[in-house]
């Protein structure tokens, strides 16, 4: 990039865009983990057995998340984070549906499949959307949607 880049799209939307769907993927664990006893009673199962709802997430998230460079090589980074951003709010809706634990756990585990996609996805795509000097200020905006995420899920899930 030269130094007097100049995008034809307005950076800051696309910053905001990236912070949402990280902000989406970050809040949903502690949403979780405070809503779990609520699980385990409502689907009548014990709260060691409720816990693979967060340990299927975490374990599908960790599996992607090394491999979200490939996909990106494979898709493009946009069509990778615009099917990530889908498949999480596909299996969200399917988590709010769940009839049984066997089900909510599936979708959490597809869940954080896409999930693993969102963060070092948004980041590159927020880091090759801004010319070198505005990177930091553009990575305050999407580390203030990372800081906001874990303090207001408890609240939410609560």
């Amino acid at each position: 990039m030269a130094d007097g880049w100049k995008p034809s799209y307005n950076p800051w939307l696309i910053a905001i865009s990236v912070m949402l769907a990280t902000f989406m993927e970050v809040l949903d664990t502690p949403v979780a983990t405070v809503a779990l006893p609520h699980i385990a009673g409502s689907l009548s199962a014990s709260v060691d057995e409720a816990t693979w709802v967060l340990t299927g997430y975490l374990i599908s998230n960790a599996i992607v998340l090394p491999s979200s460079s490939w996909f990106s090589s494979l898709f493009g980074r946009k069509q990778y984070q615009i099917i990530s951003i889908s498949v999480f709010a596909f299996a969200s809706a399917l988590r709010g549906a769940s009839t049984s634990l066997t089900m909510l756990v599936t979708a959490r585990v597809i869940q954080g499949a896409a999930g693993g996609g969102l963060q070092p996805v948004s980041q590159a795509v927020l880091l090759e959307s801004f010319p070198r000097q505005k990177r930091g200020q553009a990575m305050a905006v999407y580390g203030l949607g990372i800081i906001l995420a874990p303090l207001l899920g408890p609240t939410l899930g609560g």
